[in-house]
């Protein structure tokens, strides 16, 4: 028997109210699934999603290099190679200062770190605790016997580091080889986008690209402010504490500033553990709070309000994007989550507000009757050898910019 549909006067008799929650819940439900789905199928491709974003972050911090190559008439192709050469020349020239400082200062290190064990085992022999070297062996043993019996699932651990090794190795190489496609062509990899769309909706989604764009260099920016104010911060303080190596090790809490969590730690736990085999425990102590500080203030100040502002959202949702993209992809998360949550408010916002029907970047407003008459709106295209417009603000935009090819008449 079927079920007959709802009387005019049982809809009327739910309450107004319980309505519209039920219009806005079942809506709201299929965002949410929607968008968790969506979160699903790039976790299963994320080998191919990271290094893509990767090199759309390092598009964003190069471009306005191959940009001042350009004006200076270098062809775009040896800009490109000449910029993504010289990056790599430079960090592996700062890595390899950073090894040959601490592999000079190592010895020393080594005898303190060797004179600092040996006060270790004589406060544990003649200390408070109770310790004879019986208890040691026994301890010894078994550790020993508990290494055997897991045995087989270290090795298993060791693989699956080898097969990671393996795709970070990969991943990089993606990363280098989309990073010179995004600089040498992205605005042709955009306009291809662009035409893959209805007619009616590719001036929008050019314009919603350039302003997210935008964004996005802004944050590579600013990211580079902050990683600058931690290595100064760390830096000066182990100088002042007389901690040794501490220009490498400014360099290395620069390096390490771009991996959100994993980076300030490793750094963090460098500099406290140098302090204390250089210095004692008391300086140790005292460099710990330092990092403390450092990274404090970066993590409340520096990140909400600097990177807020750049990134036009507010502190409280900057510190909620970290937490929520490094709960949900790790460091991955929270590395990416800043820059997608700007890009999806700029965009949300130009389409809402319909700026593109205004925007000259995308689309300049005729002037007279021969203009409007010149250009009607119905025959506006996308062609992949019109120059691209100027930006709003007079920049080009750089790298893998959105905004390619403005509107040509057919």
């Amino acid at each position: 028997m079927a079920l007959a549909p709802p009387t005019r006067d049982a809809v009327e008799s739910v309450p107004y109210g319980v309505r519209v929650a039920s219009a806005w819940a079942w809506r709201i439900a299929i965002i949410v699934a929607t968008a968790g789905l969506l979160v699903w199928l790039l976790g299963h491709v994320s080998l191919l999603i990271i290094p893509l974003m990767i090199a759309a972050l390092l598009s964003g911090l190069l471009g306005p290099i191959v940009t001042v190559l350009q004006r200076w008439r270098v062809p775009r192709g040896l800009a490109v190679g000449l910029v993504l050469i010289g990056s790599i020349t430079a960090l592996s020239a700062v890595i390899s200062l950073v090894g040959k400082t601490i592999v000079n200062g190592f010895e020393q290190l080594w005898a303190q770190a060797v004179a600092g064990l040996a006060e270790v085992e004589r406060w544990i022999f003649s200390g408070p605790l109770p310790i004879s070297n019986e208890d040691l062996a026994s301890l010894s043993n078994e550790a020993i016997e508990q290494l055997q019996n897991n045995s087989s699932q270290i090795l298993s651990e060791a693989v699956s580091w080898g097969s990671t090794l393996g795709h970070i190795l990969a991943g990089m190489l993606l990363t280098l080889f989309a990073a010179i496609f995004f600089l040498l062509d992205g605005r042709g990899i955009w306009a291809f986008l662009v035409r893959l769309m209805p007619r009616a909706a590719r001036l929008p989604l050019d314009g919603a690209g350039r302003r997210g764009w935008r964004s996005l260099v802004n944050y590579v920016r600013v990211q580079l402010f902050v990683a600058f104010i931690d290595a100064v911060g760390i830096g000066l303080g182990a100088v002042i504490l007389g901690v040794p190596l501490a220009l490498p090790l400014s360099v290395l809490v620069f390096l390490g500033s771009f991996i959100p969590v994993l980076g300030a730690l490793v750094t963090g736990t460098v500099a406290v553990l140098l302090a204390l085999v250089a210095n004692g425990w008391v300086n140790a102590l005292i460099m710990l709070i330092v990092v403390l500080a450092v990274q404090q203030a970066e993590s409340h100040i520096l990140q909400p309000l600097v990177m807020g502002k750049a990134v036009s959202l507010h502190p409280l949702a900057v510190v909620l994007a970290v937490a929520g993209g490094s709960m949900l992809a790790g460091i991955a998360g929270a590395l990416f989550a800043v820059p997608l949550l700007a890009i999806t408010n700029t965009v949300v916002k130009y389409l809402a507000e319909r700026a593109w029907e205004t925007d000259p970047t995308v689309a300049p407003a005729p002037t007279g009757l021969v203009a409007a008459q010149a250009r009607p709106a119905a025959t506006t295209s996308y062609t992949s050898d019109a120059p691209a417009p100027p930006d709003t603000d007079g920049e080009e935009p750089d790298g893998f910019a959105p905004g390619p090819h403005g509107p040509q008449t057919k």
